[in-house]
């Protein structure tokens, strides 16, 4: 079997001559650093389109890179079935009988078939089950079902997440980001979404502006409590109610709310949060190829969900450091009313930021569409690769025209349109036209065959079925009546009953010189149910972790909230719990008709605070740390927020460019001797060729002496016969020149085969030095080792420490339950 994965290459299939309509044998190898300039695969139905995406990722997976793919069509779901074995039992689930009784055959003799056709076809193609097996020992694939339970199911309720603490509130980026976020959601709710016109978007433009620039995150409940009671009284100039009055707001959080309530949109608020370090890496570090299958949801609902996972995808981008060598892949196939060439779809904005700025971190997008006149070729014009194959109209071969040149005008390289309409004209199924600005020429080649079975679209039963041993299945147990409940951060409340009798309508007041504040719901305390507020401790921290050898120096702000313990009324040290950020910056006001619980006596006493802001000290001084890992092999640190999983991710891509730094070393090294070679090996083919040309010309003309001669002596006359004589003695010396040349030919014959042995030698000696640089920064042999990180206790600063109502509920039972959560 060929060895082309290990070139850093991506193997896409073979030459093909569109003029004899025949394969040829020269490999097409595509260099993976090419897709930091992004990519765009056009084609009809039926033209292999899939095929060569799929076959792409495949390389890509195999390479150790990561891949996020959108999936509105449900058939990349396919790359979870790859069969090592082969085995006819292994396709038996997965093919379609009904294909099957089309084709007069039994499912059983259908999975026969194709298990025949697969073995044959990547045989054929140079591939064998060996491949298959390590595309699945080098990544790890699953398939998301957003709004449905069928795949991995992802939370949305928490996507709205500010941008990162780089990206300033006054910056285009900062604004595109609110503006792609509102507009996603009004798509959602079948609003028309205009910046300048809508009273809706620019009122949730002003609420994600706000809580954004608080580093807060804002989910849908909390937004819709924001709509109704909007942190701000006015809107430009206009005070709010002028601007949107209350009953029109209520309506707004009326919509958003119905949206919430719906049992449909539950399958939305289940499953792991949207994250795309999640979907790159398992938290082990492992790559990922992770389909995001959209194909069941409504149009609006696609929109809505592209639309917010291109904005992570943007921010995720804008966190990472520069790099040339590809990093990740985002792939999105049937781009239709997602990138259109004039109208402006909330998806487009956060598109055209990454098919501008991705390249400079190492994010390859690629875009794969069967109509070309749904593509905003304008948007595509730095776009490096074109993939085009078979297309169904004229129309659609003249707009692949102008953006290949458009793309060509943008890099300075010739465009020959005449003939590019000639290849388009010619291509048929599996063969494609490759225009790649790295590369001298375009060329035509064949897909090889996928190491997947291409069944083509899975169903929501079969998707259910491949990612049913991926999804978590707790024991159910009957619970007890009065089980403690959980809180929404996670945490058990510290007691499920509170003393009603201790409860009044008027609050307590804190002691002097301590600052009160009082947590925001998290839901409404519902009808049936008392509403009431009980005091604890919430201290808002600073700690400054140092250290030289790790050249660390990380500033931390967090909140601890401490309950206050029954009877002695004191700080519950070992219940608190941290919390990232300033969380006495996002509270409230108090909720009107509610409950109090009595204030404890030490926490009536404002010099026990300062007591207890010592005691807290002291207790993380003796507890806190931070957790790094370090990989000496790449003297590289984690970064303080950076989990392992993610730091090894990150560990992977610079072994993959360090990788790809030495063997383009190892290249320009070994240029020089090829180059040589080869011009030598060119004279050689040259001087053959003279010598050959020479013998046939000599050969002939000793059979044209020697047959003159012979014809003279059969019919000339006697006086000729010393003529003849003459002539023979000069066929003679013909054929002896002609020996000579054939020696001459046999001697350039061996130089030539000489100097291709050494170039044999020479490309032998070059992959097995690439094959120690691989070995040597293959990602599974980095070792990493975790490093803790004490702060001193100058370093600790106990900033506050306030006296926090949370707010919790009574049910008719008598069972208290926390109304707060993280924010």
């Amino acid at each position: 079997m060929l060895d082309y994965e290990k070139l850093g290459v991506f193997y896409l299939g073979k030459g093909y001559d569109l003029s004899a309509r025949r394969v040829q044998e020269g490999l097409i190898l595509y260099d993976s650093k090419d897709l930091t300039t992004h990519a765009v695969c056009v084609g009809m139905t039926g033209s292999g389109k899939t095929g060569l995406c799929v076959a792409l990722m495949e390389e890509a997976a195999i390479d150790g890179i990561p891949v996020i793919a959108i999936d509105p069509k449900g058939d990349l779901g396919n790359m979870m079935l790859t069969f090592p074995a082969l085995a006819p039992e292994d396709f038996r689930p997965w093919v379609d009988e009904g294909e099957a009784v089309r084709s007069g055959m039994t499912p059983d003799q259908l999975a026969r078939k194709m298990s025949d056709l697969w073995r044959a076809g990547l045989s054929e193609w140079h591939q064998g089950p060996e491949r298959i097996a390590k595309l699945r020992e080098s990544a790890d694939f699953a398939v998301y079902t957003p709004g449905s339970s069928a795949g991995l199911p992802i939370n949305l309720l928490r996507s709205f997440v500010p941008p990162p603490p780089s990206l300033p509130p006054d910056s285009d980026a900062f604004q595109d980001r609110v503006t792609s976020a509102v507009e996603g959601l009004l798509t959602l709710l079948g609003i028309p979404a205009d910046p300048l016109q809508s009273r809706e978007h620019i009122l949730l433009s002003n609420l994600f502006t706000h809580a954004w620039t608080r580093q807060m995150g804002l989910d849908l409940p909390e937004l819709i409590r924001s709509i109704q009671k909007p942190p701000f009284d006015r809107v430009g100039v206009f005070d709010l109610e002028s601007f949107f009055e209350a009953p029109s707001r209520l309506q707004l959080a009326m919509r958003i709310n119905n949206l919430l309530a719906s049992p449909g949109f539950s399958a939305w608020i289940q499953g792991e949060p949207l994250s795309v370090e999640s979907l790159l890496y398992t938290p082990e570090g492992r790559p990922k190829v992770s389909i995001i299958s959209i194909a069941h949801l409504s149009d609006a609902e696609r929109m809505f969900f592209v639309t917010i996972l291109l904005n992570e995808v943007v921010s995720w981008m804008r966190g990472q450091a520069g790099t040339s060598s590809l990093r990740a892949l985002l792939y999105m196939d049937e781009i239709f009313g997602y990138f259109p060439p004039s109208a402006n779809p909330p998806s487009k904005r956060p598109m055209l930021t990454l098919l501008k700025q991705a390249r400079a971190f190492g994010l390859g997008v690629m875009l794969a569409t069967q109509n070309p006149v749904d593509l905003d070729y304008k948007g595509l014009a730095n776009t490096g690769t074109w993939f085009i194959g078979r297309l169904q109209t004229e129309r659609d071969k003249l707009r692949v025209l102008e953006g290949l040149e458009g793309a060509s005008t943008a890099t300075g390289a010739w465009f020959d349109r005449s003939r590019m309409d000639s290849v388009l004209s010619s291509l048929g199924n599996r063969v494609f036209l490759m225009q790649n600005v790295h590369d001298a020429e375009p060329v035509v080649f064949h897909t090889r065959w996928a190491l997947s079975y291409l069944r083509g679209p899975l169903t929501r039963n079969q998707i259910q079925t491949l990612m049913a041993p991926r999804k978590v299945h707790p024991e159910i147990s009957p619970a007890p009546p009065l089980s403690p409940p959980q809180t929404p951060s996670g945490t058990a409340p510290r007691s499920t009953r509170t003393e009603e009798s201790r409860l009044s309508t008027e609050r307590p007041l804190p002691p002097a010189g301590v600052t009160e504040c009082f947590l925001p719901l998290a839901e409404a305390a519902g009808q049936g149910n008392r509403l009431f507020y009980r005091p604890t401790v919430l201290a808002s921290v600073r700690i400054q972790y140092v250290s030289n050898s790790m050249q660390l120096n990380h500033r931390r702000d967090l909140s601890i909230l401490l309950p206050l313990t029954e009877g002695r009324g004191e700080p519950a040290w070992d219940e608190a719990t941290p919390w990232p950020g300033d969380l006495a910056s996002s509270t409230t006001g108090a909720e009107t008709d509610a409950e109090y619980e009595a204030l404890p006596a030490p926490a009536s006493r404002a010099t026990n605070y300062t007591l207890w802001k010592q005691a807290l000290l002291n207790q993380l001084f003796q507890g806190e740390t931070l957790t790094l890992y370090r990989s000496k092999d790449l003297n590289v640190s984690s970064r303080p927020d950076e989990d392992e999983g993610t730091f090894r991710g990150r560990l992977g891509h610079m072994a993959r460019e360090r990788r790809d730094l030495e063997v383009e070393k190892l290249k320009r090294k070994y240029a020089a001797r090829f180059g040589a070679l080869q011009d030598r090996i060119r004279r050689l083919e040259d001087r053959v060729a003279r010598e050959k040309d020479q013998y046939t010309h000599q050969k002939l003309q000793t059979t044209i002496s020697i047959g003159s001669t012979l014809l003279g002596a059969l019919f000339g006359r006697k006086a000729a016969s010393t003529g003849n004589i003459g002539r023979a003695t000069t066929a003679a010396r013909g054929a002896g020149r002609a020996i000579r040349e054939r020696g001459d030919i046999a001697r350039a014959q061996a130089e030539l085969d000489a100097e291709l042995r050494k170039l044999e030698d020479l490309e032998a000696e070059l992959n097995e030095a690439v094959k120690g640089v691989e070995s040597a920064f293959g990602p599974d042999l980095i070792q990493i080792e975790e490093v803790l990180i004490r702060p001193r206790k100058s370093d600790i600063l106990i900033r506050s420490l306030d006296l926090a109502w949370t707010p919790w509920r009574i049910t008719p039972q008598g069972i208290a339950e926390p109304l707060f959560k993280r924010p």
